[in-house]
């Protein structure tokens, strides 16, 4: 494997990032690496060093970085215009193209980002049922509205159903609308729900949170009993959505919800992202079917921008083809695999959790299965693990690999190559430790 390196023109870049940006970066991955330009299942940096990107612009990337079909779809409504605050061609098409896949899918609504999907989503609710409360689950991330940063990431967790704020300049109300269940426990949200139905707006949940798969039968159970007291259940499928399968998450899961998020895959790498469900919801953002009262007002100056339509078009069409899942899943699958056998010979406590196309690694014994589980893990030794990956030329986030459709065996063979490499590194700097 080559060596990384840095020119001077990048190292200038980081100290002027330094100077304008807080924390020196825009708040996403690390701040030390600049990348340039992506095509496939690789990107490259400003110093010309070549990644496996398992990062994926944080999964936008399903079919890999300037896809043709994408670039060309973006290129031709580009010629035509950016943006016009008014229906447009591509908007309507991929809408009826959702409504198409998605199974609770009825009406469609655009917004610009998955965070603004999943705060208009649960508005929606709190329209529809008169309510104003909202069940999240422990460690659930649904975007960076004051609603959602309650219990996402809580260092020390509190006690269900009170949620703990994981950001400042957030307002006490909003922590008390807020209520906490944990991941997989069906019968602590069964109880919670029973004690607490009258109050509730709406259940919103990552159907695959985070990293975590659903228990067997839990996914279903909650359906049941949301539908028992007739409160909304929503999917976040920001992630999953396009992802899983075509018709994201619910169909991979056969569980449909009454509202989801779709956010990512949808916009082939441009800002969009959608609430879609019951019509009967989704009716609270038509004043003429609901009046006055009843209205949810949404405005967005991008929304269903055509660019980003156009490009989420020809992305979808690109899934649709037959194999494009198979293709996926089993390159995930490989990787995975591998990934396994080499954490189980290294004798570290670590173990692979995930689905093939969304996975990553906890550097933990004993079962995880909801946030806290995960929260065992030791966060110092993956972080080391993945500065270890970047200098051998594997790109991803804090969390997860994102899989695409791009990825090669080559782009395979070269991040099994850094696996070992790097797992070994470890376990010679614990040993050194000792």
């Amino acid at each position: 494997m080559t060596p990384r390196t840095r020119n001077d023109a990048e190292l200038l870049l980081v100290e002027a990032a330094k100077r304008v940006l807080p924390a020196g970066g825009f708040g996403n991955v690390s701040s030390d690496v600049i990348i340039r330009e992506g095509r496939g299942g690789r990107v490259w940096d400003e110093s010309g060093n070549e990644y496996v990107d398992y990062l994926l612009g944080s999964g936008p990337m399903l079919v890999g970085h300037a896809h043709p079909e994408v670039v060309a779809a973006a290129e031709k409504q580009l010629a035509r215009g950016t943006t016009f605050f008014a229906n447009n061609r591509y908007g309507i098409e991929l809408a009826a193209a959702i409504v198409e896949a998605v199974p609770c899918a009825e009406k469609v609504r655009f917004v610009s980002t998955g965070t603004e999907a999943d705060l208009y989503a649960m508005r929606a609710a709190r329209a529809f049922r008169k309510r104003d409360k909202i069940l999240k689950f422990e460690g659930g991330y649904h975007g960076m509205s004051d609603y959602a940063l309650i219990s996402l990431a809580p260092k020390r967790p509190g006690n269900f159903p009170q949620g703990v704020p994981d950001s400042a300049g957030l307002p006490q109300s909003v922590r008390d609308e807020m209520l906490i269940a944990p991941f997989n426990d069906i019968e602590t949200v069964r109880s919670l729900i029973r004690e607490r139905h009258d109050e509730l707006a709406g259940v919103i949940i990552e159907p695959f949170q985070r990293l975590l798969a659903p228990a067997p039968g839990f996914l279903e159970a909650l359906r049941q009993l949301t539908a028992q007291y007739g409160i909304p259940l929503i999917f976040d499928e920001v992630v999953t959505g396009f992802r899983f399968a075509y018709g994201g998450a619910q169909e991979y899961y056969g569980v449909k919800p009454d509202l989801c998020t779709l956010g990512k895959v949808i916009g082939g790498g441009f800002p969009l992202a959608a609430i879609a469900g019951r019509a009967d919801i989704m009716a609270h953002f038509d004043k003429s079917l609901v009046g006055d009262e009843g209205f949810l007002m949404q405005i967005g100056t991008l929304s269903g921008n055509p660019i980003a339509a156009a490009a989420g078009l020809a992305t979808l069409a690109i899934l649709r083809r037959p194999g494009a899942y198979e293709q996926i899943f089993a390159t995930g699958r490989e990787l995975m695999g591998a990934l396994a056998e080499i954490l189980k010979r290294s004798g570290l406590p670590a173990q692979v959790i995930g689905v093939p196309p969304l996975f990553d690694i906890v550097f933990t014994e004993g079962e995880v299965k909801d946030y806290r589980g995960w929260l065992r893990g030791d966060a110092e030794l993956n972080r080391r693990f993945n500065t270890l990956l970047r200098e051998r030329g594997v790109l991803k986030g804090d969390s997860k690999y994102y899989v695409s459709l791009a990825h090669t065996p080559d782009d395979v063979k070269h991040t099994i190559a850094a696996w070992q490499a790097a797992v070994e590194m470890l376990v010679a700097e614990r040993s050194a430790r000792a």
